[in-house]
């Protein structure tokens, strides 16, 4: 029996190590077929709506055809189906067949088709362009995203294998690894054409097991682990029955790593949802006996603990995506990318819920650590996390890495990948183990336990900000580390009483006075004091009997008075304080008793800068009031690109632009300078934008009746002296015209594109400048106003502007100057209109550093789109 015991062990190793091997192989194949950059090519075909492959007819519907696309010149229809790629059968989804993944723009193509009416099937041919998404360059926030999308099998083949090599000789573990490999499985295989035929064949065959026994092996699992649950108990054969359906799928999904049923199944079936009704009710069988055993009374206490950790990790972290899965086969909505990504990074929940119910586990069977602090668990499950980020970061940064840099060879950089992540595992469970033995040690020692965390709380009593939090503190710390059956805190109120603030104390002890005998000699002995009954001097703490004190600690002020108390009952464990117990507490007192006199200076100050306080806290009021009659949103046009910002010369200013929607197609765009800064010059711009956003309809017809009668309230609601300009501009989507009328503004600047001009395509860009049309506003209340208009072309940029801009000073006195404006503009022309904007705002502020920012700077660009 001995032997058989000794050899037991090295072949579960040998087997757990087969089985990481394989599992890392396919993760690594999967992560780079997953990253691999195919040229993506379409026919112009399902963009709209995309159907799903009918694996009972081995067909594609064809939902939409977009005009003008080569699949509309090949002859394809809406309604056709689509059952053959260059004279071979559809066994795929069309986008995952060899043509599209191998294919290039330009590239012909044969499609058989079935149309309804016709006899036989139709033979088209069509030629591959680029696709429209290929042609789109990805964001950072995408590419990242992508990234971690990519990474997917790592979190569940790192949980697997640490708990299994951990673990080897329980059944649950090496359960537990084979439902994570299913996990990491379950992920199309994207891009199989990547990676050479016999991997390939591999990978169908892996991920066809392993996803086809998800469901099975998730029910299974939950219905014995951490124990049967009373649904298994009930109903023991359902198990064998799910083990049973998905030995089924697996057997005919080995060669195209899709599991399926049968044909003839499939038809008794009726109906493929049937069969995936199947799986769905194997995973709700397994969240029932999951959460049976969560939250029924006979199951032991350390299991149902265990239990509502997974439950929980399962319910946030998996019910999303299924549920998400579940709309997308039943209704055809197909989610977006974004929600994918978030759903996925939801999902990484699971297996960490895993890992901390698997350590906390394993800790609790061992029996002396039944008496940890809760502090201990806290630092190993951070030991944990810890070790399994940088894990699953080290294996996607190596992946990435050799993915891009053997691009050619994509084989060449999965066996790395695949050694790489062997190694990390071998050598993490070595590392992770070694850790929590240290950790082990050192918070078996209780003494060591509480003085770490009395320490802490030494230095945090620095930081606290009024009394009730450092009560809180004082409460929790001490708590934790010393563990007494009761515990209250008093501090001074300033009225030289002592005040409790935490504790749950009868109401007569809610208040004491420092003057009582008792609290005298606890301020003479300034020193933590142990008083067990009996002792002398106890009898002067009769006021704190109800109490059942075993330890008082003082909280002294600069002149040794007492300022603070905590009163410490008997500790859970009955043993006495010892001493270094009471060298830490008083320690503590000490630090305490220092916060406590920064907060009564505190309290004083503050009294001096309320006023200081409220004037701030109204200043910051109105900028964020100002900040809202910006423009939130910007109305939608085809043909143009806008943008536009205001950096303030002090918390508020006199600066305002806007962007208006006339009317579906017809955008104003606004600018104005009143004359003024600070908060008069933010009240007359605020009685502006009122005025002009009240009346702003009118445009359309009559432009220049809106500016008088926008000068006219202007005019009346404000003194002599005020006044603004002002460049009003209404662009026509559809025409491309601009009106505008310049009301004494700083003329905006108009940069013709290259070749806007029909016989001037080579010259270089011409500049115009959209001088006033009339004079400022406010000043004269008998005021007309004239307009101009111009004609856009693509490429032009046209670019408002606030003196705050042209004004902008050196160190030396030199302005900014519409000059170095033109010459930043027509150097950035490249670019669109917001990285165009903040260029420009870079470059004034680039050129002004050193000195202090005397105007608004506002600018607002406008480019025209072809």
């Amino acid at each position: 029996m001995h032997g058989r015991a000794s050899f037991r062990k090295p072949f579960l190793a040998t087997l757990a190590t087969l089985l990481a091997v394989v599992a890392i192989v396919y993760g690594s194949l999967w992560m780079v077929a997953a990253r691999y950059s195919a040229p993506g090519v379409e026919l112009g075909f399902n963009i709209l709506h995309n159907p799903q492959y009918d694996e009972r007819t081995h067909s594609q519907s064809v939902a939409d055809v977009v005009e003008g696309s080569p699949a509309e010149r090949a002859g394809l229809r809406v309604g056709d189906r689509i059952i053959g790629v260059n004279g071979r059968a559809l066994d795929t989804d069309i986008g995952s067949d060899e043509a599209y993944v191998l294919g290039r723009p330009g590239d012909s193509v044969e499609l058989t088709v079935e149309r309804a009416g016709e006899p036989k099937p139709l033979i088209l041919h069509g030629v591959f362009r680029a696709a429209a998404l290929a042609r789109m360059p990805e964001g950072l926030a995408k590419s990242s995203a992508l990234q971690v999308m990519g990474s997917f099998p790592i979190p569940f083949l790192l949980v697997a294998f640490a708990v299994l090599f951990l673990r080897l000789e329980e059944p649950n573990a090496w359960l537990l690894a084979l439902l994570f490999c299913a996990f990491a499985a379950s992920p199309e295989f994207l891009n199989p054409l990547a990676i050479s035929p016999a991997l390939r064949a591999f990978a169908f065959a892996f991920r066809a097991v392993f996803a086809g026994m998800l469901c099975p092996l998730f029910y299974l699992f939950f219905a014995i682990f951490p124990l049967p649950s009373p649904l298994d108990r009930r109903f023991p054969w359902l198990k064998w029955v799910g083990l049973l359906f998905g030995v089924c799928i697996v057997v005919l999904g080995l060669r195209t790593g899709n599991p399926s049923f049968p044909r003839v199944v499939a038809h008794l079936a009726g109906s493929r949802d049937v069969l995936r009704l199947f799986n769905y009710a194997l995973l709700a069988l397994g969240v029932i006996s999951l959460a049976q055993n969560s939250f029924m009374a006979a199951v032991p206490p350390e299991a149902r603990r265990k239990s509502q950790v997974i439950l929980w990790g399962t319910v946030a972290g998996v019910l999303p995506i299924v549920l998400e899965h579940a709309v997308a086969e039943f209704t055809g909505y197909r989610p977006s990318f974004w929600l994918d990504t978030v759903l996925v990074l939801v999902l990484f929940l699971y297996p960490l819920s895993f890992a901390y119910a698997v350590v906390k586990h394993r800790v609790m069977e061992i029996p002396v650590l039944l008496r940890r602090s809760a502090r201990y668990v806290l630092v190993q499950r951070g030991f944990i996390v810890l070790m399994f980020m940088v894990a699953a970061s080290a294996i996607a940064l190596f992946t990435h890495v050799f993915s891009r840099l053997l691009h050619a060879n994509t084989n060449i950089g999965m066996a790395l990948s695949a050694v790489f992540g062997i190694v990390l595992v071998w050598t993490s469970a070595p590392l992770v183990k070694r850790g929590t033995m240290h950790i082990d040690r050192a918070f078996f020692r209780s003494a060591y336990d509480s003085r770490i965390i009395l320490h802490d709380l030494a230095e945090k009593t620095r930081t606290v900000g009024d009394r009730r939090q450092l009560a809180v503190l004082l409460e929790r710390h001490v708590s934790e580390a010393l563990h007494p059956k009761t515990l209250a805190c008093y501090l001074e109120s300033g009225d030289g009483r002592l005040v409790a603030i935490s504790g749950t104390l009868p109401a007569t002890l809610e208040t004491l006075s420092a003057s009582e005998p008792g609290l005298v000699e606890l301020a003479r002995r300034g020193k933590a004091w142990e008083v067990p009954s009996g002792s002398a001097g106890a009898e002067e703490l009769t006021a704190l009997a109800p109490l059942a004190p075993e330890c008082l600690v003082p909280i002294l002020g600069r002149e040794n008075n007492l300022i603070g108390m905590l009163v410490l009952g008997q500790r859970l464990s009955e043993e006495p304080y010892s001493g270094e117990d009471k060298r830490l507490l008083d320690s503590v007192a000490a630090h305490a008793g220092i916060a406590l006199e920064n907060i009564r200076l505190a309290e004083k100050m503050a009294e001096r800068m309320e006023a200081d306080r409220r004037t701030a806290q109204e200043m910051e009021i109105a900028r964020q009031v100002q900040a809202r009659l910006f423009p939130q949103k910007l109305p939608a046009m085809k043909t143009l690109e806008y943008s536009g910002g205001c950096i303030q010369a002090r918390q508020v200013g006199g600066d305002y632009y806007d962007f208006l929607e006339l009317r579906p197609g017809r955008l104003a765009l606004v600018l104005a300078d009143i004359a003024g800064k600070g908060v008069s010059g933010a009240l007359l711009m605020a009685n502006l934008q009122a005025n002009l956003r009240s009346q702003y309809a009118m445009a359309i017809d009559d432009l220049p009746r809106l500016l008088a009668s926008v000068n006219r309230l202007f005019y009346q609601s404000t003194d002599n002296a005020s006044y603004a300009t002002l460049f009003f501009a209404d662009y026509d989507d559809s025409s491309r015209k601009l009106r505008y009328a310049n009301c004494g503004h700083l003329p905006p600047l108009l940069l013709r594109a290259r070749g806007s001009s029909p016989d001037r395509a080579s010259e270089a860009p011409k500049v115009e400048w959209l001088h006033s049309t009339c004079t400022v506003m406010g000043l004269f209340e008998d005021w007309h106003c004239e307009l101009a208009e111009v004609q856009l072309a693509p490429g032009d940029t046209l670019v408002l502007y606030t003196d705050g801009i042209t004004e902008a000073a050196n160190a030396d006195g030199e302005e900014f100057g519409e000059s170095r404006l033109l010459d930043t503009v027509v150097s950035r022309s490249d670019l669109h209109a917001e990285p165009l904007l903040q260029a420009v705002v870079a470059a004034v502020q680039q050129f002004s550093r050193g000195s202090d920012q005397q105007d608004d700077i506002t600018l607002v660009i406008a480019r025209c789109l072809a």
